[in-house]
């Protein structure tokens, strides 16, 4: 990728990420508005050649974006807001960063999840009550879900952490 080309996916990337991890950490939600938006900024890159990521590459990006995280909303992990946030990235990462992307989300998430977990003083009973799912996809998604459990976090932040990551490198 050019230099000139990186700066202006990365600092679309931010921009777009950024202000949907904002909103969500405030709102518990990511404003479609954004995801579109970001999503369109990647086509518009890739088809004027401003980015070094072609048009098909914007498009499976965006498609495997969307295959990747759809399993995690399915079982009630991640939001709608999440998965449409992070297609949207794939858009402007293109089809050879998003899968990489997506492991630095991975990454991001865990350790937010361990974060928020310690500052809630949850650290060890969300430990042992992780290990004790694995093997156990059926009970992942209802012991997400327990509102008694206050498991649930803004995923926005992982996302643009991980997605800037992988454009990053």
């Amino acid at each position: 990728m050019a230099p000139a080309s990186d700066l202006i996916v990365f600092t679309a990337l931010c921009a777009g990420l950024g202000s949907a991890a904002w909103i969500d950490i405030r709102h518990r939600r990511i404003p479609n508005v954004i995801c579109l938006a970001t999503a369109a900024t990647g086509l518009a890159l890739s088809t004027t050649g401003l980015s070094s990521v072609t048009v098909i590459s914007a498009l499976a990006g965006l498609a495997i974006g969307l295959a990747i995280m759809l399993p995690g909303h399915i079982i009630g992990a991640t939001g709608a807001g999440d998965v449409k946030l992070f297609a949207a990235a794939g858009a402007l990462l293109g089809s050879g960063r998003v899968v990489p992307a997506f492991v630095f989300v991975a990454i991001a998430g865990g350790i937010l999840a361990l974060a928020v977990a310690f500052h809630r003083g949850r650290l060890l009973r969300t430990m042992v009550n992780t290990t004790a799912l694995i093997g156990r996809p059926a009970a992942v998604k209802a012991a997400i879900e327990a509102p008694g459990e206050h498991n649930r976090f803004p995923y926005g932040p992982a996302i643009a952490i991980g997605c800037a990551l992988a454009a990053w490198r």
